[in-house]
């Protein structure tokens, strides 16, 4: 019992001690100075407030140094106000190029415009060229591989091109003799181009009889014209490289080859065919056909004229060194380079012919109504195939013993 109050005494007394006892400096402090933060707020709650208000008396009395070293919340703020200001120095420096890419793009002045539009149109100029080469290598293709099917096939059945019949090379590839390729390809364009001609013309034919309206009906008479014209661009292409093959008509049937002129027909005898099957003309269509038929007669005439004039002059070039002996070999060769330069004329005089051809054909076309002229084109047309018809039959008819 007496020991209790004997504590209580001593906790008075040594409570009293303290409140009299002057404040002194806390030169050695509570908690170590290389102690973590975490740890420091960890430890917080554990201290007395007696403890905290002492602490808090001398660390307002000891010097800045000493606070700054024993505060490791300053060495916290310390530690990360650098990397902030270097955030910050360097979003200044990015901030304009920031800014700026944030901007739409610049607009280019018409001279860039203008360059780039030329380059587009340069590429998309290239790409069209390039897409139409592909396509011509390509039938180029497909036409090579017919032609050599259908010589392939006449090969075999034993026809004959020109007067001269396929003959296997020891390539093995066929071999038209006395014709050239172009010729050869001239040969099975033509026959290609005459099944299209029918088709056309069955066509016309029914629109005729239809009795379609004019402008419906121009349409077939145009399609005819422009399958003519065809043909003359055929034609065009093969006298360059072998003339004699038009000349010769062997790419026609015998009944026609016996009404041919310079490689087609006479102009002047188609208009005397077409006068009587056309409806009765007026005045001024038959004044138009009378003056086209004469002055395609005279133009028929010139042609005809400078024509025979040529195979005279080859025939004295040919027979102006003796005949009966060996010729002398310069002499020779001289006069057969001279007799060449004639003969590339006779290509002038068959390209004349066709002109003159074509424009007696859109000539009728311009002077006739559109019935008229579909008719005209229909009597033509019959002329022509019962001409090939007579051929025909005339091969087929029973020999004579």
């Amino acid at each position: 019992m007496d020991k209790i109050p004997q504590q209580s005494k001593i906790k008075g007394v040594s409570a009293e001690d303290s409140e009299m006892r002057p404040p002194t400096l806390n030169i050695f402090p509570s908690q170590p100075m290389h102690v973590e933060p975490s740890s420091i707020k960890g430890s917080v709650g554990l201290v007395s407030p007696a403890t905290c208000g002492s602490k808090r008396q001398s660390d307002q009395s000891e010097p800045s140094m000493e606070m700054d070293l024993s505060n490791p919340k300053n060495d916290v703020a310390s530690g990360t106000e650098a990397p902030i200001k270097a955030m910050k120095r360097e979003g200044i420096r990015r901030g304009p190029t920031s800014s700026s890419e944030h901007e739409g793009p610049k607009t280019p002045d018409p001279k860039t415009l203008r360059r780039l539009a030329q380059n587009r149109e340069a590429a998309r100029k290239s790409r069209l060229r390039k897409k139409a080469y592909v396509q011509q290598l390509e039938s180029s293709r497909i036409k090579l591989t017919q032609l050599e099917q259908e010589l392939q096939r006449a090969r075999a059945q034993g026809v004959f091109f020109g007067g001269g019949a396929l003959l296997g090379s020891d390539q093995g590839l066929p071999v038209i003799n006395n014709i050239t390729p172009d010729a050869a390809v001239f040969d099975i364009e033509y026959a290609r181009w005459l099944d299209e001609h029918h088709r056309l013309v069955s066509e016309l034919r029914a629109a005729v009889h239809e009795h379609l309206p004019e402008n419906e009906l121009r349409l077939f008479v145009e399609n005819y014209l422009a399958h003519y014209d065809q043909m003359m661009n055929l034609k065009s292409m093969v006298v360059k490289s072998d003339v004699f093959h038009l000349v010769s008509g062997m790419w026609k049937t015998p009944a026609e080859r016996c009404f041919m002129w310079m490689g087609g027909f006479r102009p002047s005898e188609v208009i005397k065919i077409i006068l009587n099957q056309i409806e009765p003309l007026t005045e001024q269509q038959l004044l138009g056909i009378c003056g086209l038929q004469q002055s395609t007669q005279e133009a028929e005439e010139a042609l005809s004229q400078g024509l025979e004039a040529l195979n005279q002059s080859l025939s004295d070039t040919i027979a102006s060194d003796a005949l009966s002996c060996l010729p002398n070999m310069a002499n020779y060769m001289g006069q057969m380079a001279i007799a060449i330069n004639k003969l590339s004329t006779l290509e002038g005089f068959v390209r004349q012919a066709d002109n003159l051809r074509h424009q007696t054909i859109h000539r009728l076309h311009q002077i006739l109504t559109t019935r008229q002229a579909a008719k005209c084109f229909l009597a033509i047309a019959e002329y022509f195939h019962r001409l090939r018809a007579l051929s025909a039959l005339w091969l087929a008819r029973p020999r004579q013993e």
